[in-house]
């Protein structure tokens, strides 16, 4: 079967770390860049010299005794590329070399892996069933300009056993898979890294049975989900949400069916990325930065290229969506509640100021618009502070409603029954707390709308 499905969510788990901003081979966090899912040779981590050589994943199948798995394992394969400068006759490895002005660094790419393992029966698992993996090694040569270079590109064998096992409970079966890097323990630290499997993760997917998701078991299977062991990695269906043919076993936290926003152009490698904020750094790099970036790897090159030719509406695309969720709209006499940015004008500049204006914007509490002066009764409920539990039943005046970049509202009240509340109120200094925190008392100032209409957020963009 196709892995396409979940292939874009499995590919940025298989790039995540590659290649960290400022995406130079000069950043020192770029010279130990290889972070998740890494398999090591046997030993390699009780010498200090590497990652573990092994991770394991258990799932839950609900299906028939014939049922049967595909299971893909993959990985990103270590490529050294050594860069040589041709001169007297012979071929000398250098650190950088400039040809035709494109500029060429001796550093170390990765290659991806993919060992599909086709549709196994259950039976093999339940038998325990172990399977061999060898990944070639090999090495290719570009010619640089008229014999003024060359790039060797050198990859290493890879050895690992996938061992299966599974054990049936009434109509589940709870199968598990082992991989294991066997390659011989090496000597130092370089070594280990160009025989290791580097993001490591599997795929598996079945036509034939049903997975259960382990983060919300179904009512029969929470005492075996409960028993099934991970090493290195979790199992999270993966696909169309509601769909139970695919799971995921990555070695980074995910939840059930991962998916990257519509928002996002591309890859940017870096750990909990935010695209709009490294791409407006990357924007900041001087064109010296860039050019070394560029020569550090194709897909820094990419990155920096992509970003350059950003345009406004690409941009703005990535800052997120403002809606309703309903499609209604704010129509109301006199103040309204909090205002969209004027189009055409960014958040962050001052002219977005001048749309906002935190003493006179309201927001909508159930049905009641609430503004400054507004009456309100306080029932905390997210804990931010442990100060907040002495404030749960009391009155509160409004003083400010503000709205952050991120789309979230903040209410800010002073209590009324605090000795201090003239000074707070003189000061500024408020209480804030969400819109669902708060509860008005003045329901005369209702709103009279056919159609309950809710407070405009974000969307997000997702991991």
């Amino acid at each position: 079967m196709s892995f396409d499905s979940v292939r874009e969510v499995a590919d940025a788990v298989l790039y995540e770390g590659y290649l960290l901003y400022p995406y130079r081979a000069s950043s020192l966090k770029n010279r130990s860049r290889w972070q998740f899912g890494v398999l090591g040779p046997s030993g390699a981590a009780a010498a200090g010299l590497g990652e573990a050589s092994a991770m394991s994943t258990q799932c839950i199948l609900r299906g028939t005794a014939d049922a049967a798995v595909t299971v893909a394992l993959r990985f990103l394969q270590l490529q050294d590329r050594r860069v040589e400068r041709f001169t007297n006759g012979e071929y000398a490895a250098t650190a950088e070399l400039i040809v035709d002005g494109t500029r060429w660094l001796s550093w170390e790419e990765a290659v991806e892996g993919d060992v599909d393992l086709g549709p196994i029966p259950l039976g093999d698992f339940i038998s325990g069933r172990r399977i061999p993996v060898t990944v070639d090694g090999g090495a290719e040569i570009e010619e640089l300009g008229q014999s003024l270079g060359r790039v060797i590109r050198t990859r290493y064998p890879l050895v690992a056993e996938i061992k299966l096992s599974a054990t049936q409970t009434g109509r589940y079966t709870k199968i598990g898979i082992d991989v294991c890097n066997t390659h011989a323990p090496v000597t130092d630290r370089d070594e280990a890294t160009r025989v290791s499997f580097i993001g490591a993760h599997l795929i598996l997917q079945s036509d034939t049975a049903e997975f259960v998701s382990l983060l919300e078991p179904e009512d029969e299977a929470v005492d075996l989900a409960a028993t099934c062991t991970q090493s290195r990695c979790f199992p999270v269906l993966a696909g169309s949400p509601g769909s139970v043919d695919t799971v995921l076993a990555s070695p980074i936290i995910l939840y059930d069916y991962p998916e990257i926003a519509a928002q996002s152009d591309g890859a940017l490698f870096d750990s909990t990325e935010i695209d709009e904020i490294l791409t407006l750094r990357v924007m900041t790099m001087t064109d010296e930065e860039k050019a070394q970036a560029r020569a550090t790897d194709p897909r820094a090159a990419e990155i920096i290229d992509r970003c350059d030719g950003m345009s406004e509406e690409s941009m703005q695309q990535l800052h997120g969506l403002l809606r309703l969720p309903h499609g209604a709209g704010l129509e109301t006499e006199g103040p309204g509640l909090i205002p969209d940015v004027p189009e055409g004008i960014d958040w962050w500049t001052p002219e977005a100021d001048t749309s906002v204006a935190p003493e006179s914007d309201g927001v909508l509490i159930q049905g009641v618009r609430v503004a400054k002066g507004s009456m309100v009764r306080v029932h905390p409920s997210r804990r931010a502070d442990a100060q907040d539990l002495f404030f749960d039943g009391r009155t509160a005046r409004v003083a400010t409603v503000h709205a952050d970049v991120d789309g979230e509202t903040h209410v800010g009240i002073v209590l009324l029954d605090d000795p201090a509340a003239e000074l707070h109120d003189w000061y500024g200094r408020y209480l804030y707390f969400a819109p669902d925190e708060l509860e008005p008392l003045d329901r005369s100032a209702a709103l009279d709308r056919s159609a309950a209409l809710e407070v405009p957020t974000r969307e997000e963009k997702q991991p």
